[in-house]
């Protein structure tokens, strides 16, 4: 999104904070667009998007590391309003003369972790109509450096126990920093300090709606694709198809949408695609049977990333083969989401740990021959559903629960085949059925069958049976980065089970998983 387009806006400055995200989400939800962008490249951003005010994350390194990160000078030199968050408390006291100490010195362990109460101690405008000076309030810590001698102009306006600069201010600046998270649930009044500095710092109205962002988009849209071709791939999913419906409503004809069946959809999905497509939309759609040639290829791989790469991999062949047959495409559209960049690219530009790659980030090979064209990628999930209402997608449809781009095959440890791709997907339908039956479809993020490597003795009738395990999954989150255990009660369960066990040859053992993100993550692989 260009900075005319968006308005007045935030810019995030990332430092590598797993929880960097949540930041955005917030400002978003007080109706300000806002941009993460990672350290090395504020200073561009700053001139790109002109913000209205700066935000600095937090930080897995600490201050007093060597080589640790920087804030651009040029953020200080804008005379913008600027919110450090923990490491970026830290790192702007540091950079405007303060001094910031690591922790665990003379044997302590120091630094602050999880809940923490702190302590108004002056009036300061992030807490104006919220925090009164004495009072009391719970906020999130995780740190353990702390700052020791603020800089030049600050004063402290609020303390806590292992944090004796908690909230700090500049006023005559609009300069202001946290020690603790604002951002995350723990801090109970976080979302709305961070409204307060947006709006009554910043001075941003928080008019920002997904129409403004749909009318942006397709404009964006159209500048970059001119008069090119565009082939979208759909996946089934809701992120795909709001994807394939924005681009249509900028280019029209320039868009082919390709559904590859490749034999890792859910129950029904491709007859589903196909009646949504052609027979509402009316948007040229072109249907590849390719379930053989994925299974072929997938025979013998046991690795969850070679999985991912293999499916990325070969999506992006498929897709050339058909703009070939189409006469060229240019570009290539995809339904990428905020958290698959997150989860996928490290910000600080370093080595990072891989949590898993996404078909549609971590597995596109180096070879491709189209230019990509991805909508979605500054929004999170609830967001594309609003914006799939915006478009007029029915409710029901964008309501719809998330499916990975790899399909079944990422629900399926161990070795693939069609064989148990058929068994999981009848399992997947039933599990759903009972969900919708119970009134429960819309109270869940996500819900899903796995197939286990794993083959277990049963009794049926008279028969001894060694059949399958199938694991149930069900979690509740708000944008996907975390997720509690949907608590089903028993009952409810065992009429799963006993439903799947009957209905599905090639099971005869159900379990629930109970595992949270983190530490799991929600898919299986």
């Amino acid at each position: 999104m260009t900075a005319n387009a968006a308005g007045d806006s935030i810019l995030i400055v990332d430092f590598g904070s797993q929880v960097t995200q949540l930041i955005a989400r917030r400002v978003r939800e007080a109706g300000v667009y806002c941009e993460i962008v990672p350290f090395q490249s504020a200073s561009a951003a700053l001139d790109r998007l002109a913000p209205k005010g700066i935000i600095l994350s937090g930080s897995p390194a600490g201050v007093p590391e060597e080589n640790s990160p920087r804030a651009p000078q040029a953020l200080f030199d804008s005379g913008l309003p600027i919110l450090g968050i923990c490491y970026g408390q830290q790192v702007m006291s540091h950079q405007l003369g303060g001094t910031v100490e690591a922790g665990g010195q003379d044997g302590e362990r120091g630094g602050e972790f999880g809940r923490a109460f702190l302590t108004v101690t002056e009036p300061c405008a992030l807490f104006d109509g919220l925090w009164q000076v004495g009072e009391r309030h719970q906020v999130w810590m995780s740190h353990g450096d702390k700052v020791t001698a603020f800089a030049p102009g600050f004063r402290i306006v609020a303390t806590s126990d292992g944090a004796p600069f908690a909230v700090i201010a500049d006023e005559a600046r609009h300069y202001y920093g946290t020690q603790f998270h604002p951002e995350v649930v723990h801090t109970p009044d976080g979302a709305r300090l961070l409204a307060n500095f947006v709006h009554r710092v910043c001075g941003v109205t928080g008019d920002w709606s997904m129409a403004g962002y749909r009318e942006a988009k397709v404009a964006e849209i159209r500048e970059a694709v001119g008069d090119g071709k565009v082939i979208c791939g759909l996946s089934g999913g809701v992120d795909s198809s709001v994807a394939a419906i924005l681009i249509h409503e900028a280019i029209g004809s320039q868009l082919t949408c390709v559904l590859v069946d490749h034999g890792l959809l859910r129950l029904n999905e491709r007859e589903q695609v196909e009646s949504l497509f052609r027979d509402h939309y009316n948007i040229p759609l072109v249907v590849v049977d390719a379930e053989e040639r994925f299974m072929a290829g997938l025979a013998g791989v046991t690795d969850p990333e070679a999985k991912r790469k293999f499916i990325g991999g070969e999506f992006i062949a498929v897709f050339e083969e058909q703009a070939a047959k189409l006469g060229g495409a240019d570009f290539l559209a995809q339904g990428t989401l905020y958290p698959d960049v997150i989860e996928s690219v490290s910000f600080t530009g370093g080595p990072s740990a891989t949590i898993k790659s996404h078909h549609n980030v971590g597995g596109l090979p180096e070879r491709m021959n189209m230019k990509l064209v991805e909508p979605l990628r500054e929004l999170f999930k609830d967001e594309v559903r609003v914006l799939g209402k915006e478009l007029g997608l029915d409710e029901q449809f964008v309501g719809r629960h998330p499916f990975p781009g790899p399909g079944l095959a990422i629900r399926i440890p161990g070795e693939v085949t069609k064989e148990r791709c058929d068994i999981l997907r009848k399992a997947d339908a039933v599990y759903l059925d009972e969900i919708r039956n119970a009134g429960l479809y819309d109270a869940i993020w996500q819900a899903f069958a796995v197939l286990l490597p794993v083959r277990t003795v049963g009794v049926m009738g008279d028969a001894r049976t060694y059949d399958s395990v199938c694991a149930l999954r069900a979690v509740t989150s708000v944008d996907g980065m975390t997720a509690d255990v949907y608590p089903f009660d028993a009952a409810f369960l065992s009429r799963c089970a006993t439903r799947i066990i009957n209905e599905v040859a090639g099971i005869n053992r159900v379990v629930y998983d109970y595992t949270s993100k983190p530490p799991g993550t929600i898919e299986w692989e």
